[in-house]
């Protein structure tokens, strides 16, 4: 839509680059082109804007096979305005001097234009076709029909329009056929799914089977060199009790030798020892006998010595050297008792004594 602006009586339009404005003043064109900007009088101008951009008509319509089966059609037309002009001329592009909108409903008109046009082919080459034929090659089909029908007609080019691209997005029965048709495909899909499971659980089976078998083996051999493992310590078993009793041979036969040795040893020692103490006892015997003679001769001397010396002595002096020897061999006497009985006794024998 053009961008229209009010000015003392007078309009300014600015259009944009993708819409071709044609303004005619007293039926003639005073402004022709894309995107233009002008001023113009409200009451003498001829305003029209026809857009050039490529635009989208997204078309739906239902549609009846050769086997009477109801289709629906999804399609989209790419088209564009190539002859502004020529358009302007069959259909009215007019717009309002004061708001820039257009007065009628071109776009709409060249819409119904299109979608009769190509369902018109699109029914022609459906009607030709089965449903199972439409379902598997219908969206080619329908596409190069209503490409090549819309390149044909005579009555785009005589409007001004070029039709760029035609896309066909769906073509779907109803949807009671379309179960009744999906039924067999999920069969057998569910078939396929069901196959695969048998053969994944066949799979399985052989698997863990070979699993078993593999355990079973291993576990059999396990066995196998268990047995070998038992006969080899066995084996070495008997072979270092062999050499441990061979062993404990050798160490008594080295015991035995050595107590030999030992005891050989001890008795010469023991009889170098007897022979030694006999020497010694005789080298005692011999010492204490000699010694005992020079001792006895001591004595006999010393008796002699001292018969010798108290035969010169006289009779006093013997006892007080009597008297003497006594009282240095008594025990110690801390305190003496002397009774009435003891002492008139000593006194009678002193008295005695004295009259003797």
């Amino acid at each position: 839509m053009a961008d229209i602006t009010r000015r003392l009586g007078w309009r300014h339009l600015r259009g944009a680059p993708t819409a071709h404005i044609r303004h005619h003043r007293s039926g003639q064109t005073v402004h022709d082109g894309p995107g233009l900007s002008f001023w113009f009088r409200p009451l003498s101008a001829a305003l029209s804007e026809i857009p050039v951009d490529d635009r989208e008509l997204a078309m739906t319509f239902h549609a009846r096979t050769s086997d009477f089966q109801d289709v629906s059609v999804q399609a989209t037309v790419t088209y564009r305005i190539g002859d502004p002009a020529v358009a302007a001329a069959r259909l009215d592009f007019s717009i309002d001097p004061d708001t820039g909108v257009w007065r009628g409903a071109p776009l709409e008109q060249l819409g119904t234009l299109l979608t009769e046009t190509a369902q018109q082919h699109a029914l022609d080459v459906l009607a030709r076709t089965s449903l199972s034929s439409a379902l598997v090659d219908g969206v080619a089909a329908v596409r190069e029909r209503i490409a090549a029908g819309l390149g044909a007609e005579p009555r785009l080019p005589a409007t001004g329009i070029e039709v760029v691209a035609v896309r066909v997005m769906a073509l779907r029965p109803e949807p009671e056929v379309e179960r009744a048709l999906r039924t067999p495909a999920r069969e057998q899909i569910q078939q396929e799914a069901d196959r695969a499971t048998y053969e994944r659980r066949a799979v399985a089976v052989e698997r863990e089977r070979a699993i078993a078998e593999n355990e079973l083996a291993s576990q059999i051999e396990l066995a196998r060199r268990e047995e070998q493992l038992v006969d080899q310590r066995g084996t070495n078993a008997r072979r270092e009790a062999e050499e441990h009793a061979a062993a404990d041979a050798v160490r008594a036969g080295a015991e035995a030798a050595r107590a030999v040795r030992l005891a050989e040893a001890e008795a010469t020692r023991t009889v170098k020892l007897a022979e030694a103490e006999a020497a010694r006892s005789v080298r005692l015997a011999r010492a204490e006998a000699e010694g005992a003679r020079e001792v006895g001769e001591a004595r006999a001397q010393a008796q002699a010595a001292w018969l010798r010396v108290h035969a010169d002595v006289d009779v006093a002096t013997l006892h007080a050297l009597t008297g003497t020897r006594l009282a240095e061999n008594l025990p110690r006497i801390d305190s003496v008792t002397v009774s009435p009985d003891v002492l008139t006794g000593l006194l009678a024998r002193l008295g005695s004594q004295e009259r003797a």
